[in-house]
């Protein structure tokens, strides 16, 4: 029997199942620019979390999918929603407008005017990017059922403003997105993204009653409760560990805001991206805002931060 190229490609997506529940692995067990794919087999209705690069190589098993739930909108996670044109696209009602349209988007990132065509340029020609103006929004608590399955959204915002995870019952499968426990640490360089928000969702994502935990990137699926605890426990450990560089750039002398960038606190030193500098500007305002709220550090009328 013949086989075709396509075919090869579709048997060798790496996928985990647990009921009604199918993973499959993006390249790099979710790496950025892809991601992981969750899929849920209901009798009555069939629904895909997010759509990365990865759903444009599954199939049919994909493709007849009736609903997609965004756990939250950022151009990864959109990149297979132009293959599902009559599906329903559900996303939390503080990312709306994001998946909306593309000045929605742009907002929620808050980029400068002097890269948004390039930005824009990149995201249609390696994620497909499609907006969704016929996206509906929902709220923490709600529920979809699946028939033989149901989904129910819990809030957990600071990556994103609406960011959520969204919990299969009864298989017990939280797909946890962007709370990727990966050694980079937790982003929240967006204009919508939050510190205070991420601190409180990672003190509460291990109360959510789950038995596997799957990330959109990196680590994949979790099976075993205290390696999740504990690699959240890690993942956690990067905001301190964040501080703890500010007050040490900052204790060798003191610096302006734009200083501290340069230096930066997310990316390694000199690297360069499109949107790195807003990135890094609005995660590093966010820090020193905690410090000079709780007087570790203080700023002067020029600008330049100080420790106390």
């Amino acid at each position: 029997m013949n086989v075709t190229a396509t075919e090869l490609s579709r048997r060798a997506i790496p996928r985990a199942d647990f009921g009604r529940v199918t993973v499959f692995f993006g390249e790099k067990n979710g790496k950025y620019p892809d991601a992981n794919q969750v899929i849920v087999h209901g009798t009555d209705t069939q629904a895909a979390f997010d759509t990365p690069i990865v759903a444009n190589h599954i199939g049919p098993e994909f493709d007849r999918s009736d609903l997609v739930i965004l756990g939250h909108v950022h151009e990864d996670h959109m990149a297979g929603l132009h293959r599902l044109p009559k599906a329903a696209v559900h996303v939390h009602e503080a990312d709306l407008v994001a998946a909306q349209s593309w000045e929605g988007l742009r907002a929620a990132y808050g980029s400068d005017e002097s890269y948004v065509a390039e930005m824009l340029a990149r995201f249609k020609r390696d994620f497909f990017y499609t907006p969704r103006p016929d996206a509906i929004g929902y709220r923490d608590g709600a529920v979809w059922e699946l028939g033989g399955s149901r989904v129910r959204a819990f809030h957990a915002p600071g990556h994103t403003a609406g960011h959520c995870v969204l919990l299969v019952e009864p298989e017990g499968v939280a797909f946890i997105g962007d709370i990727d426990l990966s050694s980079f640490g937790p982003y929240y360089g967006d204009a919508s993204s939050n510190l205070g928000d991420f601190r409180q969702t990672l003190k509460s994502v291990a109360d959510i009653p789950a038995k596997v935990w799957v990330t959109s990137h990196h680590r994949g699926v979790y099976t075993d409760r205290a390696h999740f605890l504990r690699d959240l426990a890690a993942y956690t450990a990067t905001l301190d560990a964040r501080d703890q560089r500010l007050l040490d750039l900052l204790r060798g002398s003191p610096k302006t805001l734009a200083q501290l960038v340069e230096c930066r606190l997310l990316y390694p030193p000199g690297h360069q991206d499109l949107w790195v500098v807003d990135a890094e500007t609005r995660l590093i305002s966010r820090h020193l805002d905690e410090m000079l709220a709780d007087g570790r550090v203080q700023v002067d009328e020029g600008g330049v931060f100080r420790l106390s």
